[in-house]
């Protein structure tokens, strides 16, 4: 069997993106954080006082408390209400209370408005798809595996008007915003079993992977498998430092567990790719880094890198967030890596590194993450 590759991209959606993550996250983070904590309370079995004050608070925030339509969200009512609006703004007597008594009384939730991409942004993501020209691509943050198929049957993702990636599989995962974890394989590396972590909890019982943490069985063209686990671990970008820090940490430690029972079970081929929103010298990434023999792409003596050892933004350390991360037989067999910017819009002028020369402001950028890969050879 020849070398193959394997990379990981944050394409940050392909068509559609919600508004309150385009650009820079200033009120958006607001916006999110709201977003997600009324969905919660909405899911209550009983309102009580505390719990509809606040839900009133993430309306506001939202700018739902006087309309069920907002610039960044939308307050779904579908049947029966969760709030009665009630006197007037101009006269002041205007007043929103919390009806419902809990979440049998209605049916209903809340949406972020969602505006299209840039289409020179998403022509962009194609040209690093096809650039980076991997056998085996994690894809992070794509809207559903529909929008992924779209994306991949059309542009320059084709050859001689065949998809690049005829094997696409992304499985909707626990964030109600559209970012989802997949794969792409070309036609020799067939999808075979899929595995979902969707509903891993931890010993409190709460939800583990914000998306998920799907374990991808790969068939290999020259016989046995690759298993590909695909990662987005939480963000830092809004909630406290605190509560995110100890998210991610469940989350690497659940996916170290996932990844030791591959290998208990002999699985040699194993593979952990993704944005995992911290450094590796991070406290929560510490059980996947370090308490396990897999191995960081960009550690190999035949990595090629570009002198930035980011791979977020502007590539400073501190901005180490994707990664490639290879069990012992596959980073033994590894023959070359690297991390590929020309998609991302560098510092405030684009100037910090080359970038495609039909990029001309950041609005047209692919993404503000670098796609990262490994050449492996297993002959």
């Amino acid at each position: 069997m020849a070398r193959f590759r394997i990379g990981t991209f944050n394409v940050e959606n392909l068509f559609e993106r919600p508004r309150a993550m385009a650009g820079p996250l200033t009120g958006g983070n607001a916006v999110l954080a709201a977003h997600a904590r009324v969905n919660a309370l909405i899911a209550e079995e009983q309102y009580g006082p505390d719990v509809r004050a606040e839900i009133l608070e993430h309306l506001e925030t939202l700018g739902l408390l006087r309309s069920d339509a907002a610039a960044f969200a939308v307050l779904r009512q579908v049947r029966g209400r969760l709030v009665r609006r009630t006197g007037s703004q101009a006269a002041g007597t205007a007043r929103t209370e919390v009806v419902a008594t809990g979440r049998g009384d209605w049916v209903g939730w809340v949406d972020l408005v969602k505006d299209r991409v840039d289409e020179l942004a998403m022509t962009h993501t194609a040209r690093v798809v096809a650039d980076v020209d991997a056998d085996v691509l994690a894809v992070v943050e794509a809207e559903s595996r529909v929008a992924l198929k779209h994306f991949t049957d059309a542009g320059v993702v084709t050859r001689a008007g065949r998809p690049v990636y005829p094997h696409v599989m992304v499985i909707d995962g626990n964030d109600d915003r559209g970012i989802d974890v997949g794969l792409l394989t070309t036609r020799p590396y067939r999808i075979g079993t899929v595995r979902s972590h969707v509903d891993d909890r931890d010993s409190r019982g709460r939800l583990v992977f914000g998306r998920d943490c799907p374990e991808y069985v790969v068939e290999l063209p020259g016989g046995g498998t690759l298993t590909v686990l695909v990662n987005h671990f939480k963000s830092k970008g809004y909630g406290t430092q605190a509560e995110s820090d100890a998210t991610r940490r469940r989350q690497a430690t659940r996916t170290a567990a996932i990844y030791a029972a591959l290998r208990a079970r002999g699985e040699e081929n194993v593979v952990v790719v993704g944005d995992l929103n911290d450094t590796p010298a991070s406290t929560p990434l510490r059980p996947l880094l370090e308490r396990t023999d897999l191995r960081d792409v960009s550690e190999h003596p035949a990595f090629r890198g570009d002198g930035r050892p980011g791979t977020y933004g502007n590539g400073t350390a501190s901005q180490k967030i994707d990664y490639v991360l290879l069990s012992p037989a596959l980073f033994d067999r590894t023959v070359g890596g690297s991390v590929f910017r020309m998609g991302v819009w560098g510092g405030k002028n684009g100037t910090l590194f080359p970038h495609y020369d039909t990029m001309t402001s950041a609005t047209h950028a692919a993404s503000d993450h670098a796609a990262l890969y490994a050449d492996v050879d297993l002959a």
